[in-house]
């Protein structure tokens, strides 16, 4: 995979059991690596939104969109590789911290914009989100304190403007319409 770039699928789902493991079987079928998978709960009842970051050929890309389009679970799926989006990814960083070093820390997550969510007495955890380089940025620094643990959320992905909006319903009423079909 010489030509290999990161694309990022929005992928809405109906929420229901298996739908998860559809996904990534899918990925899993065709031999891609999935660099980030995030999961959660849409504005709209019973669907489902998925972020998922692969490693795949622009020919390869346009392959994988196409079969999420045929599983039975999927509403929409949006390759915004190339599109004006907003990326993020939420961290928690562990760091060694006695009473010598707390101030310098609290000083670093104050430039970074990240906030101390747990104090111990020998430790503090940090929660950020930002872009992989902000985040890269931020562990670096923190290195010389000894980085304990690190735990990372993936990435979450919006277009920029107004976008297609999933249907407040998942399926037409054939007597409403006339016209039988699912969305």
């Amino acid at each position: 995979m010489s030509n290999a770039i990161k694309h990022t699928f929005v992928v809405h789902v109906e929420d229901e059991p298996g739908a998860l493991t559809r996904v990534s079987s899918l990925f899993r079928r065709r031999g891609f690596n999935i660099v980030s998978l995030t999961v959660g709960a849409t504005d709209v009842a019973g669907v489902s939104r998925m972020t998922i970051v692969v490693e795949a050929a622009d020919t390869a890309a346009r392959r994988i969109e196409a079969h999420l389009w045929k599983l039975v679970n999927v509403i929409r799926v949006e390759d915004i590789t190339g599109s004006a989006a907003v990326w993020r990814e939420l961290v928690l960083i562990k760091v060694a911290a006695d009473a010598d070093a707390r101030i310098h820390v609290m000083k670093l997550a104050d430039v970074f914009r990240a906030r101390i969510v747990d104090v111990a007495p020998d430790s503090l955890i940090l929660e950020t989100t930002g872009t992989d380089e902000k985040i890269a940025g931020l562990l670096e620094v923190l290195r010389p304190f000894r980085v304990l643990e690190v735990a990372r959320t993936g990435h979450v992905a919006m277009s920029r403007g107004v976008a297609t909006r999933v249907p407040d319903r998942l399926y037409i009423d054939v007597e409403e319409t006339g016209i039988s079909c699912s969305v």
